[in-house]
């Protein structure tokens, strides 16, 4: 673990001075994605940085539409505007009428530093129990103010009987995932149960970030197949449910490849905003991913006729080893 911590720590560090083009996209592949398969490619052009989906890093068992992969990019697209526009590149992001292309075209302007800038390298999905504590109605208002965007909405949940019911959701859905086959196989090849592992691959869900204890690959995929089950996973999830200050969830305003790329720019807005502000937050997604479950979300969010896209649950926790990241160049395309 002492080598992935400084491994870790390298893909975080402060941009060299002065910064370059490696450092802004190094910045944004820190944003969150799903599974942390990093379904993206960038190209530097002249004036310009292209994002695009790297199609072989699809999950078709969980995301068969590809709309986490879409929701991915613009994750990315938000970190890049962050750092590219703190570093002295102003510029604007602009995206196909497809969906299938995002692009930072430069503009010029001053150099204005965000205050989400500094949060790129502390924001992590924390997948561990929270201590319950209350968020202060003032945050409240800044992580909602944050995720503000035309054509995107946020219902935020603080109410224990509606964190409950949305717990009940979580939970549901997780059953019938995990009695998926195809959606177990896809899990487990993504998941790195060592931290050789996370470095050699610089992907994936590295066991250790999730605060499961480090494997040798065989006896990791043993454990997997023999104790990773059902009922183990349900518990675990209703307890950090329960233990949250509170869940979002967000939705576009159409089911589309557009839409869905706005959607990961409000979400990586608010995972930044809670990370200065020292809230942990991680995602559930499990309502969203199993389709028949989307309509009563959306009546528990009031968003009745929507297809909810993001959930993320937020509270005080602990900081866990952070994950994996593939380097710029394997990112980079021409």
């Amino acid at each position: 673990m002492a080598d992935y911590d400084a491994y870790a720590a390298s893909l975080r560090a402060a941009p060299v001075v002065p910064p370059n083009m490696r450092d802004v996209i190094r910045y944004a592949t820190l944003a969150a994605n799903s599974h942390n398969t990093q379904p993206w490619r960038f190209r530097v052009g002249d004036r310009f940085i292209e994002i695009a989906p790297d199609v072989s890093r699809r999950t078709p068992a969980v995301d068969p539409d590809d709309h986490h992969l879409f929701v991915s990019l613009g994750c990315a697209a938000e970190n890049l505007a962050i750092a590219a526009t703190s570093l002295g590149w102003p510029g604007e992001l602009q995206i196909a009428p497809d969906g299938t292309l995002i692009r930072y075209a430069f503009v010029k302007g001053p150099m204005i530093a965000s205050p989400l800038y500094a949060a790129i390298p502390k924001r992590q999905s924390t997948r561990a129990e929270y201590d319950r504590r209350s968020v202060p109605a003032a945050h409240l208002a800044a992580l909602e103010q944050t995720a503000d965007t035309a054509g995107v909405h946020l219902a935020i949940l603080t109410h224990r009987m509606d964190i409950d019911r949305m717990k009940q959701l979580v939970v549901a859905a997780n059953s019938v995932q995990m009695a998926d086959m195809a959606f177990m196989r896809e899990l487990k090849q993504w998941i790195r149960f060592n931290p050789r592992s996370a470095m050699t691959s610089g992907d994936g869900l590295f066991s250790v970030a999730s605060g499961n204890p480090a494997l040798p690959d065989a006896i990791g995929r043993f454990a997997f197949e023999r104790f990773f089950n059902a009922r183990s996973e349900s518990d675990k999830y209703a307890r950090q449910v329960d233990s949250s200050a509170g869940v979002a969830v967000f939705a576009g305003d159409r089911e589309d490849k557009a839409h869905w790329i706005m959607v990961g720019r409000a979400c990586q807005r608010f995972a930044l905003t809670a990370a200065n502000l020292g809230i942990k937050v991680a995602f559930i997604n499990q309502p969203v991913e199993v389709a028949r479950f989307r309509p009563e979300l959306a009546s528990l969010v009031g968003m009745a006729g929507r297809r909810p896209d993001i959930v993320l649950r937020f509270g005080y926790g602990p900081t866990l080893p952070f994950s994996p990241r593939r380097p710029v160049q394997a990112v980079l395309t021409r």
